[in-house]
């Protein structure tokens, strides 16, 4: 899967923008603040209709602008499609072939990224959200019905917290309806449950030889489902889950009221990331931890052009200059003439040079685009 073209109208602080990329490495090149950041996250939001770095959409509109759009031309195995997002007051506005999308879930997956940027370290050491979010994110891309699942799971936990407020407050005392909320909880938590077991197995065995090659073989990464609801096992029956699920539920009954809010389920899920079965987040060295992280990454690639049949596009968000050596050199060996790259940089470095062959190279200047040619690159 690559991204071939991509135009901005009023996003961030590009007017108007249009760009063609080569299959391989696309390097945005440019000092802090200048705009390639915003590139980087377009083709993101045009992924994942959602920015990485807001949760506003307006944000994403340039200043003094009613909306924006970002349009966009992939190319997969069945040929090429093109796709686009329009943003404004009214909410967005996603198209497939030119067709409006009734539901983003039938949008999602067109085009899909895998983000490689700093703050991806929280993923190691950073709260349980920012795993569960990981999940949902990065799955999501690959399985359409889990992103139903967590829609409908999400809709439903919204539904039952809101009731379990009237209750607190004694505005309601009918406790059927919540009963009914209940059993939605557990079916559809249930299915989250299970979904994600199986994905956190697939891509620790994925990502174990890669962190194995990294570490040379010194150390053995392992990851480690950790569910809010009491399981015997590493993966449990539909059946068992949802028993265990309404048992605990039962348990936490009169808190849930005290406290006006839904106490179990995998809202509160986490999976814990072992280096030689040690918590790497509490005893891993920073560079332990960026080790696992750079693991789980490239994991995600190779995981994701299983379950789609379709490498993801990648991009690397200014994060080079956080890896030493080394480690920029694994990545980099690791995506060459494999997916299609776009790289954020203030700078090339001489590991860039030299690994990475005939790269297509944007010079980003105040919002302004100069496609670099091959000569002035030294």
């Amino acid at each position: 899967m690559e991204l071939k073209e991509l135009q901005l109208s009023h996003f961030r602080n590009y007017d108007q923008v249009k760009l063609d990329f080569q299959s391989g490495v696309n390097i945005f090149l440019g000092q802090n603040a200048q705009g390639k950041t915003n590139l980087l996250e377009s083709i993101y939001v045009l992924a994942l209709a959602r920015s990485h770095r807001s949760n506003n959409d307006q944000d994403l509109i340039e200043w003094g602008q009613s909306k924006a759009k970002i349009s966009g031309r992939v190319q997969n195995r069945l040929g090429t499609t093109p796709i686009s997002l329009q943003f404004s007051r009214k909410g967005k506005q996603a198209r497939v072939n030119h067709l409006d999308q009734s539901r983003l879930s039938s949008y999602i997956g067109q085009l899909n990224v895998i983000l490689f940027a700093p703050e991806d370290l929280e993923l190691v050491k950073g709260a349980p959200s920012v795993r569960r979010r990981f999940i949902d994110m990065e799955f999501g891309q690959m399985n359409i019905s889990y992103l139903s699942q967590i829609s409908q799971y999400r809709k439903v936990l919204k539904e039952r917290n809101a009731y379990l407020k009237q209750l607190q407050a004694k505005k309601s005392s009918d406790t059927v309806f919540l009963d009914v909320l209940t059993e939605q909880l557990v079916q559809f938590g249930t299915q989250v449950i299970r979904a994600r077991q199986h994905f956190i197995q697939k891509l620790g065995e994925v990502a174990q030889p890669i962190h194995a090659e990294i570490s040379n073989q010194s150390e053995q990464l392992s990851l480690v489902y950790q569910s809010n609801v009491p399981l015997e096992k590493a993966i449990e029956e539909v059946a068992a889950i949802e028993a265990s699920f309404t048992q605990a539920l039962q348990r936490q009954a009169k808190r849930e009221v005290i406290q006006g809010t839904t106490l179990v389920g995998p809202h509160r899920d986490d999976f814990k990331i072992l280096i030689n079965q040690n918590d790497v987040s509490l005893y891993g060295s920073q560079g332990q931890q960026r080790t696992a992280a750079l693991a789980l990454k490239l994991a995600e690639i190779d995981l994701m052009q299983a379950e789609t049949g379709e490498y993801p596009v990648l991009l690397l968000d200014d994060v080079l200059s956080e890896l030493d050596a080394s480690r920029q050199t694994h990545l980099l060996m690791a995506i060459q003439n494999k997916v299609q790259t776009f790289i954020t940089t203030p700078s090339l470095s001489e590991i860039t040079r030299q690994l990475i062959d005939q790269p297509k190279v944007f010079e980003i200047k105040a919002g302004q685009v100069q496609v670099k040619e091959s000569g002035q690159l030294h």
